[in-house]
């Protein structure tokens, strides 16, 4: 192994220890919920179940690909997507709100709630990690 795929060590820091193309690819199926509202099919399709099927599926999803992967750090990594995820809907809503809406809208009309957004989604992928590596774990990838 050369030092560009020796794994890192334990004591690494924590955004050595990310697979951040993961964490990327996880916060990118995320954003298909963001996507539904922005569109009216949360309204079309039926709320609340649309957005917490959505969020069911996009969790299912996350477990399934850090937990069938090799990833050494699913938590970490869902941690990093689920932050991720929060950045990228800020953004979003303060980009797409004036133009949809005519109005800033979301947690950057009320700044107090983005620590709270970014806190739930780590939270959120966190969840997601431990289940992850729960099924690391029972197919035998971690000891």
């Amino acid at each position: 192994m050369n030092s560009s795929n020796m794994p890192p060590h334990p004591n690494a820091p924590l955004t050595r220890r990310v697979n951040w193309p993961m964490a990327t690819v996880l916060t990118a199926i995320a954003l298909v919920r963001p996507v539904f509202s922005i569109v009216g099919l949360d309204d079309r399709l039926g709320k609340p179940a649309t957005p917490l099927v959505l969020t069911a599926a996009i969790s299912l999803a996350w477990i399934l690909i850090a937990g069938l992967s090799r990833v050494r750090e699913p938590v970490l990594t869902l941690i990093a997507a689920g932050v991720g995820y929060g950045l990228a809907a800020i953004v979003l809503s303060a980009i797409l709100s004036p133009i949809l809406t005519g109005r800033l809208q979301g947690p950057l009309a009320n700044p107090i709630a983005i620590v709270p957004v970014i806190g739930v989604n780590a939270l959120w992928g966190g969840v997601c990690g431990a289940c992850a590596l729960g099924l690391q774990r029972m197919r035998g990838v971690r000891p």
